[in-house]
């Protein structure tokens, strides 16, 4: 069976959100010895909690939302691409290595965000002309193991927007601190939540 890595972040009380958003919660509210044969949990939590996908709805007003979004798109054949100690990545950073036709999606590993439970307060970022030059390579989803695309502080938006206008999807908060630069199998399913602007997802990598 070929190796599968898990590059999702673990959802927890301690988990950090985006400053004003929802925190994560999960509590038991009907236990075996109330109900006599189950425990039963609820959950509260941010559509953007953790590893998770952004719909274009989430930018965009007039956008997909999340249950009119296309599955094969997360279901892909994907490049991990070592950025680490970078501050602006430009596509001469992640081009020279999309060597093979079928790769749909990359992903960038910056290890910048070390401590998920403590949210950054910078973040490196992409160059604004990567979007076009990775649709120039039929690159239709990009990851990061960041909490954004953008800058923190970013009102604008600018690489999101982009990003859509090449018709790119977005993938944030994955855990790539375990995997080597390289080509595997991405899926990374959000869930089918009506009207929502985005989805946790339970991301995982498996080497082909």
């Amino acid at each position: 069976m070929k190796k599968i890595i898990d590059i999702s972040m673990e959802l927890s009380q301690e988990s950090a959100v985006w400053p004003g958003d929802t925190l994560f919660q999960y509590e038991v509210v009907w236990d075996i010895e109330e109900s006599g044969s189950v425990n039963v949990g609820k959950i509260e939590s941010s559509t953007h909690m953790g590893t998770h996908i952004d719909a274009p709805f989430h930018y965009d007003q007039n956008g997909k939302k999340v249950d009119e979004l296309s599955l094969e798109r997360y279901i892909s054949k994907a490049l991990v691409v070592d950025c680490r100690g970078k501050e602006r990545i430009s596509a001469d950073d992640i081009l020279p290595f999309i060597t093979d036709s079928s790769i749909r999606s990359v992903l960038i590993k910056t290890n910048y965000w070390k401590d998920r439970n403590h949210f950054p307060e910078t973040i490196p970022v992409m160059q604004e002309d990567v979007p076009g030059k990775l649709a120039e390579k039929n690159i239709n989803l990009i990851g990061v193991d960041l909490p954004s695309v953008d800058t923190i502080d970013s009102k604008e938006l600018k690489n999101h927007l982009e990003l859509h206008r090449h018709d790119i999807w977005i993938l944030e908060g994955i855990d790539l601190k375990e995997v080597s630069e390289g080509v595997y199998e991405l899926i990374a399913l959000p869930l089918k939540i009506a009207g929502a602007d985005g989805s946790p997802v339970r991301a995982v990598l498996r080497e082909v």
